[in-house]
């Protein structure tokens, strides 16, 4: 394994034929709220909104970054705490199904007289599950990588996605489990455990949300699915920036966020999270898919230049610093201003 696999990055969409291009600025502001949209909704994507998981010709790429943090050390990506075998079972019955469902050509669950037998064919990998959901064994999987631990271990490199289950009893909720291979700036071990109010209280501008924790969470739990967005600039399409850099890797190289104006790479990097509620287990699943878009391409459509440019704009400087940008906000907006 050479260092600078961890460094290799993602398409735009852009370059990918078959993926959706979510602009979630259409106001210009740049706002921290719910935004909370019924699953479902045509946000003008055709087919991908009627989906929970988005499987394009990034795949393959997003499918190796995972195996590759697993190899790295798969403490750093998945942790649970409290996850009870009745969630786990619905979480992983939900996600067998959705992806049978979604993409019978890709996934295909064969019934068995003691359980469930999944097959990738994007991967070759094979999944064996008892009649409770409950992973038995896999094939297909490289000999060297550790071998999955659990139901939500397996399915969650199936996907394109990283998962979060958040569990509720009584007045206490918590983030019960946390699979997230290519988390944006933070790392899972702060948030494995909390509450909604801990979870979110490094963001800028969440501190309203926070103190309705508790309800958003409800609500999460109890209503119709919902999808929502989340964006941010990046100076790389790297998918893991978790904030600990893998051994032997450059700290500062992997940190990123650098803008050159005289060399300018910038991609917006949007979040698609898909909440699903089963309150008949008092838990919700939470996904997060991550895209970029190469602003280069971006700031050729004039109105959507202008859209993410008053969203710069609007930002406050907490939100600025949260998001890396304080010290490059004035090069990235002359750059965005200028021509070609």
């Amino acid at each position: 394994m050479n260092n600078c696999d961890y460094l290799v990055q993602a398409l735009p969409v852009d370059q990918l034929p078959d993926a959706p291009r979510y602009f979630p600025m259409e106001r210009g502001r740049y706002e921290v709220k719910p935004g909370l949209i019924k699953f479902g909704t045509d946000l003008g994507q055709g087919v991908w909104d009627q989906r929970v998981f988005h499987i394009d010709g990034n795949f393959s790429h997003y499918y190796q970054m995972k195996q590759l943090a697993r190899r790295e050390c798969l403490e750093k990506y998945y942790q649970t705490q409290n996850f009870t075998p009745e969630v786990e079972q619905v979480i992983a019955k939900f996600i067998l199904e959705h992806l049978a469902k979604e993409y019978p050509q890709y996934f295909q669950i064969n019934v068995q007289s003691d359980g469930w037998i999944f097959h990738n064919q994007l991967t070759g990998e094979i999944l064996y599950f008892d009649a409770n959901y409950h992973l038995k064994t896999t094939t297909g999987l490289t000999l060297e990588l550790p071998p999955y631990r659990s139901a939500l271990d397996a399915l969650a490199h199936q996907v394109q996605e990283d998962i979060t289950v958040v569990i509720q009893r009584g007045e206490r909720h918590w983030v019960s489990a946390i699979h997230a291979c290519f988390p944006n700036h933070w790392a899972v071990q702060a948030k494995i455990g909390r509450e909604f109010a801990q979870i979110h209280a490094p963001v800028a501008g969440m501190t309203a949300m926070n103190r309705r924790g508790g309800a958003l969470v409800q609500t999460m739990i109890t209503q119709p699915p919902m999808v929502r967005f989340a964006w941010g600039l990046s100076t790389d399409t790297r998918l893991n920036h978790h904030p600990e850099s893998p051994p032997h890797v450059d700290p500062q190289r992997w940190q990123g966020r650098n803008f050159h104006p005289h060399d300018p790479r910038l991609y917006l990097r949007v979040e698609r999270q898909v909440i699903w509620g089963f309150p008949a287990v008092n838990a919700a699943l939470f996904t997060i898919r991550t895209y970029f878009q190469d602003v280069a391409v971006l700031k050729q459509n004039p109105t959507q230049s202008a859209l993410l440019q008053s969203a710069i704009q609007s930002m406050s400087p907490a939100s600025l610093e949260y998001k890396g940008l304080a010290d490059q906000k004035a090069e990235i907006l002359a750059w965005l201003g200028s021509p070609g």
